[in-house]
């Protein structure tokens, strides 16, 4: 019998994080439930946001060490629970395991997954300083 498994291959270039970093984010701005709160936020400047996301996602992935910024005060202002994270973290994986397969597109995905639940702890902290997780 064949192997009908397709090999994909890593991220290995910037290109590769562009693709990550835009295929994510078409898939976020056309979610019911994470689309609404970034678009409030980002207000139509997808591309200054997604070069923004360029930088961060390729120093954390090539190591290129371009970003610049605190991204935890930009998030807690903002209207997010578990639910929100769960999403956000649900459509990354999906989105890097559609395209990328290998040690990096791991770290991507253990990344985002780290990112998630220290946003969401640090959020829940915040807003209720006795809350016991």
């Amino acid at each position: 019998m064949a192997d009908l498994s397709v090999s994909l291959p890593d991220i290995q270039s910037e290109e590769d994080v562009r693709r990550v970093v835009d295929s994510f984010y078409g898939r976020v701005q056309n979610d019911e439930l994470l689309g609404p709160i970034f678009e409030a936020v980002v207000q139509g400047r997808w591309p200054q946001h997604l070069a923004t996301m360029y930088d961060f996602w390729s120093g954390l992935l090539l190591g290129t060490g371009r970003y610049r910024g605190r991204p935890f005060p930009k998030h807690l202002a903002l209207p997010i629970d578990g639910r929100h994270f769960h999403r956000w973290l649900t459509l990354f994986v999906e989105n890097v395991e559609a395209q990328y397969q290998g040690p990096v597109a791991d770290e991507a995905i253990y990344r985002a997954g780290t990112i998630a639940a220290v946003f969401e702890h640090r959020i829940t902290q915040a807003r209720n300083p006795y809350h016991i997780l």
